[in-house]
């Protein structure tokens, strides 16, 4: 398909390397998902070199950064998040054309970055805490102090859905632990996010913070380039294995948070009730069902699933597919033609299977028409092994079945590859504690779901193929650092050992 311009509009984006701009012969054309055949923009495509050249950059920058201390790191930090606010519709309303998501959505994007942001600097005092290990008489005769120590130089790489967000869970806490950071916007929507960083970027120091887009395969040095001592990276379960395989050329550390195939448990307690739908309709449907850590499957009581797939149904037949910036949009498109065929062929499997299809909404058309859009849908009961059930659908479908008894329903949500997040639904606090505790996967919500409830304080990431490492909280912090053991012998211990 031929792509043509929005000449009035179109956003243009460089590299931001060693404190300055770089335009590069080459550039990305960045597709509207919603609008077949219209570019947004055009973002810098960098070479390999560009990317050494960032990687040495950061290099350079690490010394004097490091030397800071974490006190003086956040107070520079601070003075450079000032004022990003004024450009949050701007950044909105880029970022849903380049993305598809609704523009609240885009615009809570920017903002769930700064929160983190602040919440990171927040954690100065703790960065450089250090325990100390007193000698023993007659057995260990040293006194060591355990510290902690930044790594170096820091690549973060994150997906489309919520780029900025995203990177506020890993950007500060690189920063604010000493490390300098590049950061690889995602190849297909990375206008917004590139405009945002490098406002950051251009307040603190030369290097510390660099922005670098270009096609994957120019990106190996981000990764490979033994300058680099880690990578965060947040994506697919299969970007995140080609992401081990590239950093095990040259040991660089990796830190991944990885796709989800969460659970949603409804015990038969649960109150279900206009509040908790809600809350579970948005667990589901928020960016299109584009979120790692929406709710991917719902498991109810028997006795219950009537009242959670009629409540689903009644809130879907009130969405309203369209552009992500034209007013009452509920649902946006999927980002990529290739999703969209993929959510397609999992609802069409389903009703192959002889499965209930419950499918809502009106594709739109004029300018719209043949865009990436799929109607919500709703599995009702469908054999466990379809597609829909074990794969992340990563689309506005989701399953909804039944159990019986409560170890079925523990049984049913861990079996599967993912372990990122789950939920139990319930009136018993017992119960949902005692049914959270056997949920294999890093964060679980009680009757809540979702990325909008997540606890931003809270150390955030994956078990099983959904990842490892954490992100978020001083623990986040952590994640960006080594420990570093200082060992003195004592005299007094030395001499009591040799009588």
């Amino acid at each position: 398909m031929t792509m043509t311009d929005n000449t009035a509009t179109a956003v243009s984006t460089p590299l931001y390397i060693g404190g300055e701009t770089r335009s590069t012969a080459e550039t990305l054309a960045i597709a509207d998902p919603g609008k077949p055949g219209v570019i947004v923009g055009h973002a810098a495509a960098a070479s390999t070199q560009d990317v050494a050249d960032a990687v040495a950059a950061a290099k350079a920058a690490y010394p004097a950064w490091s030397a800071l201390t974490p006190q003086q790191r956040a107070a520079q930090m601070a003075a450079a998040i000032e004022g990003v606010a004024a450009f949050r519709d701007e950044d909105a309303a880029i970022l849903s054309q380049e993305n598809g998501k609704v523009r609240f959505e885009a615009w809570v994007d920017a903002l769930v970055f700064e929160i983190r942001w602040g919440l990171a600097l927040s954690l100065a005092d703790e960065v450089d805490t250090s325990k100390v290990l007193e000698p023993i008489p007659g057995a260990i005769p040293t006194r060591t102090t355990v510290a902690y120590q930044s790594l170096g130089v820091v690549t973060v790489i994150v997906p489309f859905n919520w780029p900025i967000a995203i990177l506020g869970a890993s950007v500060p806490h690189a920063l604010l632990a000493g490390n300098t950071v590049i950061v690889k916007p995602p190849l297909t929507a990375p206008l917004a996010t590139a405009r945002f960083i490098q406002r950051i970027a251009e307040k603190l120091p030369a290097g510390v913070l660099n922005v670098v887009t270009g096609a994957d395969a120019n990106m190996s040095g981000l990764i490979q380039n033994t300058d680099v001592a880690k990578v965060c990276f947040t994506g697919s379960v299969g970007g995140g294995k080609r992401m081990m395989e590239m950093a095990s050329k040259s040991l660089t550390r990796v830190t991944l948070e990885l796709g989800g195939n969460d659970a949603a448990v409804f015990l038969q307690d649960a109150i279900i009730d206009d509040t908790h739908l809600d809350r579970l309709y948005a667990a589901i449907f928020d960016t299109t069902g584009q979120i790692c850590m929406n709710a991917k499957r719902v498991y109810v009581h028997r006795s219950r699933m009537d009242e959670v797939v009629n409540g689903l149904a009644a809130r879907l037949e009130k969405a309203k597919l369209g552009y992500g910036l034209d007013d009452g949009t509920t649902m946006g498109p999927l980002h990529s033609p290739v999703q969209k065929a993929f959510v397609d062929e999992l609802i069409e499997e389903a009703k192959a299977s002889g499965a209930e299809v419950r499918e809502f909404g009106e594709l739109p058309g004029g300018d719209l028409a043949g865009g990436n859009f799929v109607r919500p849908a709703i599995v009702v009961d469908p054999d466990p092994n379809l597609r829909v059930v074990t794969f992340e659908q990563f689309g506005p479908v989701i399953p909804v079945l039944p159990f019986d008894t409560e170890d079925e329903a523990v049984k049913l949500a861990n079996d599967t590859w993912g372990g990122l997040c789950g939920s139990v639904w319930t009136a018993d606090a017992d119960a949902a504690n005692r049914v959270g505790r056997q949920l294999v996967c890093g964060y679980v919500w009680v009757n809540d779901h979702g990325a909008t409830r997540l606890d931003l304080r809270a150390p955030f990431g994956g078990m099983k193929q959904s990842g490892f490492g954490r992100e978020q909280g001083i623990e986040g912090v952590r994640a960006f650092q080594d420990t570093h053991s200082i060992s003195h012998l004592d005299p007094e211990v030395l001499a009591s050992m040799a009588h």
